[in-house]
């Protein structure tokens, strides 16, 4: 607003993030976005999850999306753990019972009194701890995950891992953001290569973590 008043020119630009990109996700397929900083990677994801609208071109989705992307993305920091857990189920069309509640405080670990705080009181790894254990609640079809992998100790990643397999071995499709290739091995069995907002190659898993690696 300071600029618009004090330099009379509009200070609001416009730059095109992603660029002809265009790929198709089918049912039971575990797909890897693999690019280096500011590719669009990020911005991809949230295209397809619905949170970004295009303005060129559009998104298909004929499946329920359960999104984890950055720390903290779509929790209300105001609020505290166990009211985030209710909006965010309610948000989903998922039933509220101290059932799920239970269920959702037992996998993330963290203690009655924890969640009885606000969220912006969490560290980092508590954050993205409740955040994966809500979005997993959720009994969707497709699991979006952006790169909150790296964050928490390695005991909550490998239990991350375990159940990321497990809804893998469900015939269920995830999409998966990361900048270690052999997660990527571990979780999927296609990748693409993003390069300034375009998809560089689509192929194998193995095939895209080669390229991936040797722009390094």
């Amino acid at each position: 607003m300071k600029d618009l008043i004090t330099q009379r020119k509009n200070p609001f630009s416009h730059k095109a993030i992603l660029k002809d990109v265009s790929l198709q996700l089918h049912e039971g397929e575990c797909l890897g976005i693999l690019g280096r900083n500011g590719s669009g990677k990020s911005t991809l994801l949230r295209t397809m999850a619905g949170i970004i609208k295009p303005h060129i071109g559009q998104v298909k989705v004929n499946a329920s999306i359960a999104p984890i992307l950055a720390i903290g993305a779509g929790l209300e920091l105001e609020l505290t753990g166990y009211e985030n857990i209710s909006l965010l189920l309610s948000l989903y069309g998922h039933s509220r019972t101290p059932e799920d509640i239970e269920r959702i405080q037992a996998f993330s670990e963290l203690s009655d009194t924890v969640l009885r705080m606000p969220v912006k009181t969490y560290s980092a790894g508590m954050t993205a701890r409740l955040a994966f254990s809500i979005s997993l609640a959720n009994d969707c079809d497709i699991l979006i995950i952006d790169e909150v992998l790296a964050v928490g100790d390695q005991g909550f990643q490998k239990k991350c891992m375990h159940k990321i397999f497990e809804i893998k071995n469900f015939g269920k499709s995830i999409i998966f953001v990361s900048h270690f290739p052999d997660e990527v091995l571990k979780i999927c069995n296609t990748a693409v290569l993003l390069e300034d907002g375009k998809i560089v190659r689509k192929g194998t898993a193995e095939e895209i973590c080669k390229l991936y690696q040797n722009l390094f």
